[in-house]
């Protein structure tokens, strides 16, 4: 959207609503002046939007909407639907910004469980927000379940500028993970067990 930022070190907002089900909410959401305007106060210069299948026309319209509003004009906004790659290339530019001048950004994913691994196995921070439209729907308590052990944020859709700035704290406490299995941990389930109660595996 705009250059303005190419002076600045890139510091990167990755978006992604996942392989399957579709989650126009979240990119309504993200792809907003108000929120452009927010990840620009906080020195972001990139926005990524990984939208699925069939949010293409969506993503477009919402582009067209944030370029023609001057709130977050400094914020390069991208996207793409699927990648057979896989995402990791799109969570390390979160991590590193890409180049040697990036700094860290942020990753804002629907609560999928392998997605959420992913970011915090290479200790980016990452807003979770599920998507409540799922049918037998576990999406809420894993994310609430992680941002109470402060792992996430726990990012609620109308108000993503506020999750924005709960990332921004999140990342000056962020944790070692996985979690020290000692102490206070023993009267939790721990991060393992979250995600195995999640994926359905049992959990003696």
């Amino acid at each position: 959207m705009s250059n303005e930022s190419s002076s600045r070190p890139r510091k990167v907002c990755f978006v992604t609503i996942g392989a399957t089900a579709s989650f126009q909410a979240l990119i309504r959401a993200t792809v907003s002046s108000a929120f452009c305007n927010s990840l620009e106060q906080n020195d972001y210069t990139d926005l990524i939007v990984q939208y699925g299948a069939d949010g293409h026309g969506l993503f477009q319209s919402l582009l067209q909407d944030v370029a023609s509003k001057e709130q977050g004009a400094g914020v390069n906004v991208s996207g793409f639907g699927l990648d057979t790659n896989g995402l990791a290339q799109y969570m390390n530019l979160a991590k590193t910004g890409g180049g040697g001048r990036g700094v860290e950004g942020l990753v804002v994913s629907h609560a999928g469980s392998g997605t959420i691994l992913q970011a915090l196995r290479i200790d980016v921070p990452i807003v979770v927000v599920p998507n409540s439209e799922l049918l037998d729907n576990h999406q809420i308590e894993l994310a609430d379940a992680l941002a109470e052990q402060e792992y996430v944020v726990h990012g609620k859709l109308e108000n993503m500028p506020q999750a924005l700035l709960d990332a921004e704290k999140l990342r000056l406490r962020q944790k070692t993970w996985p979690p020290v299995n000692s102490g206070t941990h023993r009267q939790t389930k721990g991060l393992a067990g979250v995600v195995d109660e999640e994926m359905g595996f049992l959990v003696e």
